[in-house]
């Protein structure tokens, strides 16, 4: 027993060393105590600039400001928000950039000095991988929906060819009528000119069933932190695989933002805005995208997402929400049409400005939760 005891500090330190996940531990206070490695590699900074500082400096600046008022409480009320619960949040390397990240937090005893250990692993790579998996996935779905708009569009064009054809004729019939009689069959005219409503009606009304059956999605609203849906879009963008050179910079508010929206929707506007900052740089050698989450007032938040890219043509500048309008040589020019319509849905506002001295921004507003709405949720 003697034999293994004897060789436990070494053997543990061979794991630490050897790890390919960092490993990180504090103190009571938040102290940084080791610094494996991996956690070197991951975060930019070597063991002497982080041994007994605190461990915060490695977090984007909401969590930064609250985790010290986690640690007192735990120890305090003995309530746990992380330890033995592993969940996905961002880290933020010494070069400020920050980057997804699952944490798993345990807690020990160390002679009398309670101590907790945090294992960490790099999101990114691993969302990579999925991000093939998903593209693939996407690839068959995207030619399972072009087959289905195909038949669509097919039917479509049978039923609006049909009132259109009407309208042509009966329009011809009355110019041919007020060529041949211009002072009279006035009966007769009326008639024509109703006959041409009607169908103009029935051609509208086609084109709202297609626009229904294409828009029809199921919505599922409950109160989400927006800071939370901003740090998940930013793992869900990727933009480090798509680009390794763009910087990521979070500056979230200190306060929790409650939003009564669908999750994955607003999350769907990000990961577009951050994606066309990541692609509007493409060209530039220092590319930097920040994003940002402010409370305006009681009643709102604001979100934004800003680039130092080349910024938006001023002919096109008035039409950017509308469809089918873009600045991509590749793209069809939906994504920011269906994003206004997310925004608008969820009683927001979306727009974009020009920065200065170059580069775009991209923003929504949304209402926060009222007292009262976060009262009726409660059993």
């Amino acid at each position: 027993m003697d034999r293994y005891s004897n060789s436990q500090p070494s053997l543990l330190s061979a794991i630490e060393t050897a790890s390919i996940d960092a490993i990180i531990t504090i103190d009571h206070r938040g102290l940084m105590q080791t610094f494996n490695p991996a956690a070197q590699k991951l975060f930019g900074y070597s063991r002497e600039e982080v041994l007994g500082q605190n461990v915060k400096m490695l977090m984007p600046g909401h969590f930064r400001e609250e985790h010290d008022g986690y640690i007192s409480n735990y120890l305090r009320t003995g309530e746990k928000k992380i330890i033995g619960i592993g969940r996905v949040v961002a880290g933020l390397r010494k070069d400020g950039t920050s980057f997804p990240m699952e944490l798993a937090v345990g807690e020990a005893l160390v002679g009398s000095d309670r101590v907790f250990v945090g294992f960490i692993r790099d999101l990114t790579k691993i969302e990579q991988e999925s991000r093939r998996a998903e593209m693939l996935q996407s690839e068959l779905l995207h030619v399972n929906r072009l087959n289905e708009m195909g038949e669509v569009a097919a039917n479509l064009a049978h039923e609006v060819s049909q009132p259109l054809a009407a309208i042509m004729n009966f329009s011809q019939a009355a110019q041919h009528l007020l060529q041949q009689d211009p002072g009279g069959k006035t009966e007769l005219l009326k008639g024509l000119v109703e006959k041409i409503e009607a169908q103009a009606v029935r051609a509208s009304d086609i084109v709202k069933r297609l626009r229904a059956f294409v828009e029809r999605r199921d919505i599922e609203r409950q109160p989400e932190d927006i800071r939370k849906i901003v740090e998940e879009a930013l793992g869900l963008a990727n933009i480090e695989s798509r680009n390794r050179s763009v910087r990521a910079v979070l500056e979230l508010s200190a306060d929790p933002a409650l939003v009564n929206v669908d999750r994955v929707q607003i999350q769907q506007v990000l990961v577009n805005f951050i994606r066309n900052a990541a692609d509007a740089m493409a060209e530039l050698g220092d590319r930097e995208i920040t994003i940002k989450s402010v409370r305006t007032d009681d009643m709102h938040v604001h979100v934004s997402v800003s680039d130092i890219g080349s910024g938006i043509a001023p002919r096109i500048a008035d039409q950017l929400f509308k469809p089918f309008v873009t600045t991509k040589k590749q793209g069809m020019g939906v994504g920011l049409s269906i994003c206004k319509s997310i925004i608008e849905n969820h009683d927001g506002e979306i727009g974009f400005r020009t920065n200065s001295p170059q580069g775009t921004t991209f923003y929504f507003t949304l209402p926060l939760v009222s007292a009262d709405e976060l009262r009726s949720d409660q059993p």
